[in-house]
């Protein structure tokens, strides 16, 4: 797809890989409207140039906030980026099921409800793209991660569903997995971590290839491993 002169849709674009990929899609000569809900990173989002809406997207409140930011506008892509983890072990406390649902909330209801919402518009575009945003983690789950590791999976079924019923549709569907990235969300998860830039890079690239699934760094190998036997990656990554 060609990115220039698309109106984009970027959830979590204050942060992390969201923002660095904000740059790269700005840089193609996109028009970015992000979603943050920090008051810090708003501002200085809306300082780097983005429209920015400010949201909580753990929340229906929140996502009726964007979509009222948005209703008037030709959005062609929307990238669902926006994501959180969550703590459910027992080997370490008892789970906080009200984090757990927003967890839920954001990783998978939010992005159900704004490609729902923004069905019809996108399907009015010359041509479209949803980007759901899963993890290497949809593939095959870590034992310390549950909740998480489930919202992953459940949007990447969702995804491949989706696929199939747009086919031949103006909407193409980008599945994106990314490998563990170095955010704030995952400080001080190891230090083989890739940068937040190279993770933005190989997304666009994906974007403007129209692939339909985009393996990023290591999760190539995931995918590799599982792709010969599904049980030796499923017990290599259920141990981190």
């Amino acid at each position: 797809m060609q990115l220039n002169g698309k109106t984009i849709l970027l959830t979590g674009g204050t942060d992390g890989i969201g923002r660095e990929l904000a740059g790269q899609l700005k840089a193609k000569g996109a028009t970015v409207i992000v979603t943050g809900r920090t008051p810090e990173r708003i501002e200085a989002a809306k300082a780097a140039g983005y429209e920015v809406i400010a949201a909580d997207l753990s929340t229906q409140a929140g996502v009726d906030a964007v979509l009222a930011a948005v209703k008037d506008l030709d959005v062609d892509i929307l990238i669902n980026n926006a994501g959180v983890g969550s703590d459910h072990d027992f080997r370490e406390a008892a789970p906080d099921l009200a984090d757990n649902d927003r967890c839920i909330w954001l990783n998978l209801n939010a992005p159900v409800h704004l490609i729902t919402h923004l069905m019809d518009g996108l399907k009015a575009r010359p041509e479209a793209m949803i980007v759901n945003t899963t993890s290497g983690l949809a593939v095959a789950p870590r034992a310390g991660g549950p909740i998480y590791c489930a919202t992953k999976a459940g949007l990447r079924s969702y995804t491949l569903a989706l696929r199939e019923q747009l086919k031949g549709t103006n909407i193409h569907v980008l599945e994106v997995l990314p490998p563990v990235v170095e955010t704030k969300m995952t400080a001080g998860r190891g230090s083989k971590k890739m940068s937040p830039q190279d993770c933005a890079a190989q997304i666009v690239d994906a974007m403007e290839s129209n692939a339909t699934e985009a393996n990023v760094g290591m999760v190539k190998l995931l995918r590799f491993v599982y792709s010969i036997s599904p049980a030796l990656a499923r017990r290599i990554m259920i141990r981190f």
